[in-house]
């Protein structure tokens, strides 16, 4: 018998994602984590960017916003800020959001201000990011 986890993504907008899983590939803090049915515990956190669910042949895409992601051994759960289906990504308004930071941290009033555009930059950058590498595996075109 195969054997799958169980997957829970959810945000302050609602559920986004629940199902099973052969294996889950998640964007965390020190990187990129895979995680198989049976993963040991574990709590750490989220950084913006690509959230992947395999189920046999089909693959699920997700994009994050930072967040929570705890594993159990039978169940991983996402706790994100933000999340999207990878294909509702609206890639011009990623496009203007980015480049309004960029401008925001060129013209820096104070650290405050830099730092959330910083943050919003990185958001983005890794929204585009997930795009082109979903354009690259013919996922999206």
């Amino acid at each position: 018998m195969a054997m799958t986890i169980d997957v829970r993504v959810v945000s302050a907008e609602g559920s986004i994602y629940e199902g099973t899983a052969d294996m889950v590939v998640a964007p965390g803090q020190m990187g990129e984590l895979g995680i198989l049915p049976r993963h040991a515990p574990l709590l750490t956190g989220l950084r913006p960017g690509e959230l992947r669910i395999k189920q046999g042949a089909e693959t699920e895409y997700l994009f994050v916003n930072g967040g929570i992601l705890e594993i159990q051994p039978d169940v991983v759960t996402v706790l994100a800020d933000s999340a999207e289906r990878a294909a509702d990504i609206d890639e011009a308004k990623a496009k203007a959001a980015k480049e309004a930071a960029e401008a925001r941290i060129a013209n820096q009033a104070d650290d405050l201000d830099y730092a959330a555009a910083q943050a919003e930059l990185m958001e983005q950058v890794a929204r585009l990011r997930t795009l082109q590498r979903l354009r690259e595996q013919g996922v999206l075109r």
